[in-house]
């Protein structure tokens, strides 16, 4: 062979394994970025808390509405039990003092807040108390306006007549039992009974198909399986126990499961995937913090300020694309 051919044939050899190792290169780079892109759940469900805390008063059917709006899939609220045996959407039991006037314009202390016990006075007593008009110290953001607790009723026919008004899709609702044991019979009824409650109230409304009811009680979890076997139930953590010792608890099967985010890992979103058990944490507000849980392949997320959540969710959708 002549020193010419020799070369070229050279040439040919090193270029075909240079153009080799550039492939080589270039499908390691793409399998890197593959893999730094988070799982994102296509189906997302984005909750807001309290309707939009954040934004609007809490637990109010202004703050609903908003939630709607926006365009949340599930508005999530709480339930306590009125003197007169109706079901009304609030967070406490009482008035809390950092949202609360009384009637007469006066604001709500620390001191005597507990002593405003709902469980003892009549939805027409409650409703005379405004809840929306005091600056909430945590919510610089929030709306402020005059506005009562409403009863559950009054908000399942709002949010549906506005969502069939405006050609909304139809929402679910997650209701959360506001239930101790130390309570009992104090603040709200014992468990059969306020599970009872509320579920006439699902019933009547016609919303068991797009109702969560959740609670950190697995007593009240338990009662409504019993009440209604239709009903999907989420079972809300705040303890640092494993989720076997949690599932433990309760003697019902449960459709998800819901800790407070700093509890959330990966390990704990596939043991519960592996369960056929979604995972649903809260309260996640931080901008950062909803994108790197979003980035767990988590079901759903609870937050007081849904907007933000939906503008997140919608780029790292466009971005994984």
């Amino acid at each position: 062979m002549s020193i010419i051919n020799s070369n070229k044939t050279t040439y040919k050899f090193i270029k075909y394994h240079i153009s080799i190792g550039i492939l080589f290169i270039y499908m390691v780079l793409l399998s890197s970025c593959q893999q730094s892109v988070p799982m994102v759940n296509p189906n997302l469900d984005i909750q807001g808390h309290r309707g939009c805390r954040g934004l609007m008063p809490e637990n109010t059917i202004p703050a609903f509405i908003k939630a709607l709006d926006i365009g949340v899939t599930t508005i999530e609220m709480d339930v306590v039990i009125t003197g007169d045996g109706e079901v009304l959407v609030s967070h406490e039991p009482f008035f809390n003092h950092e949202i609360s006037t009384h009637p007469n314009g006066k604001s709500v202390t620390s001191s005597e807040e507990q002593s405003l016990n709902i469980y003892h006075l009549t939805v027409e007593e409650v409703q005379a108390y405004d809840v929306g008009t005091k600056p909430h110290s945590k919510f610089a953001q929030q709306s402020k306006f005059k506005v009562h607790k409403p009863l559950l009723k009054e908000v399942v026919d709002s949010v549906e007549h506005y969502t069939a008004l405006h050609n909304l899709p139809m929402v679910h609702y997650n209701i959360e039992i506001k239930y101790t044991n130390e309570t009992a019979g104090k603040y709200h009824p014992e468990a059969r009974e306020f599970a009872t409650m509320l579920n006439d109230v699902i019933i009547q409304k016609g919303i068991t198909a797009r109702c969560t009811v959740q609670s950190f009680a697995p007593i009240c979890l338990d009662e409504m399986a019993t009440v209604n076997p239709e009903l999907k139930l989420v079972l809300l953590i705040e303890n640092r126990e494993d989720l076997e010792a949690n599932l433990a608890m309760i003697h019902t099967k449960i459709y998800a499961y819901s800790p407070y985010y700093k509890l959330v890992d990966k390990g704990l979103v596939d043991k519960c995937h592996a369960k056929g058990i979604k995972i649903i944490p809260w309260t996640i507000n931080n901008e950062e913090d909803i994108k790197y849980y979003i980035g767990l392949n988590i079901d759903g997320i609870i937050s007081d300020y849904p907007d933000k959540v939906l503008e997140i969710y919608q780029n790292m959708r466009n971005d994984g694309q």
